[in-house]
């Protein structure tokens, strides 16, 4: 569960989709994360592959005729479910949020391995970029996108086990919006951040 976050979605700045896929989206998103780990983990022979194909491809035929519009979309719009119910995300959860901070957690999974147990570097900052974007448009501030966003990796950031971030709000300067956040595998840190993000004008997306 997501605690201290409402029920606005900042990035689209709409109310929810007609269909929010209720209690089954969270299961449907933990298979297909599930696949993402054995596809990154396993070494089956070729006939399993063949048949892992032919069922996959029967997967995208069964859900490729409820392709729908960006604003219909369930995935990243479901609060409060890990990476906001969107499988392309590392799976993290906020627990506590202001109008200028943001505090959560979130475990790696073999889907984000980069190599010798290590967790890739893109997904950690495929994470920040989502999480401090969140957050830079939370708290009735315009939309913004990013403009920078910088990562100084201070130690590896294990698989399969909890890590805490945070993220703050440290300064806006007219359109500019300042942000920093940290990872921390208990008293290690594994991440220092730093993102500048830009409010949109009038007609930009």
């Amino acid at each position: 569960m997501v605690s201290g976050v409402g029920d606005v979605d900042p990035f689209h700045r709409q109310g929810p989709p007609a269909w929010d896929g209720s209690e089954v989206w969270g299961p449907y998103v933990g298979a297909i994360r599930k696949v993402q780990d054995l596809a990154a983990s396993t070494n089956p022979p070729a006939e399993t592959l063949a048949l892992a194909v032919e069922q996959l491809e029967s997967l995208a035929d069964l859900l490729r005729p409820w392709r729908c519009a960006e604003a219909e979309m369930i995935a990243g719009r479901r609060h409060d479910l890990p990476g906001r119910g969107n499988p392309f995300f590392p799976p993290f959860v906020i627990d506590q949020q202001d109008a200028d901070s943001v505090r959560g957690r979130v475990t790696f999974t073999d889907h984000h391995l980069g190599g010798n147990t290590a967790a890739h570097g893109g997904a950690l900052s495929l994470m920040f970029d989502e999480v401090m974007g969140w957050l830079a448009n939370s708290g009735g501030r315009p939309i913004a996108r990013t403009a920078y966003l910088h990562i100084d990796y201070r130690s590896i950031a294990p698989l399969d086990s909890e890590v805490t971030f945070e993220a703050r709000i440290e300064r806006t300067e007219g359109r500019k919006c300042f942000a920093r956040a940290t990872l921390d595998d208990g008293d290690r840190r594994l991440a220092d951040v730093e993102c500048l993000f830009v409010t949109l004008l009038p007609g930009q997306q």
